[in-house]
């Protein structure tokens, strides 16, 4: 179980582990919590996921294109 959801995890953008991380949670609780609230708002998080997740994705790219002035 933990390696299938290891496995979503990495396919879904990371954005449960982020947000577990960042607040102190477990990244299960908050994917948990993403269904729920979805369930319940009929889907509006579901944009708010894929919004966290765009923004991380151009973090990320931001990071590795970013040189330093050693770097010519």
């Amino acid at each position: 179980m933990k390696r299938l959801t290891d496995f979503i995890e990495k396919q879904s953008f990371g954005v449960c582990d982020a947000i577990g991380k960042r607040v102190g949670f477990s990244s299960g609780s908050v994917r948990l919590s993403f269904m729920y609230a979805s369930f319940f708002t009929f889907g509006s998080p579901i944009v708010l996921y894929f919004a966290l997740a765009f923004w991380m994705n151009v973090r990320r790219a931001l990071r590795q294109q970013r040189r330093t002035v050693w770097d010519l």
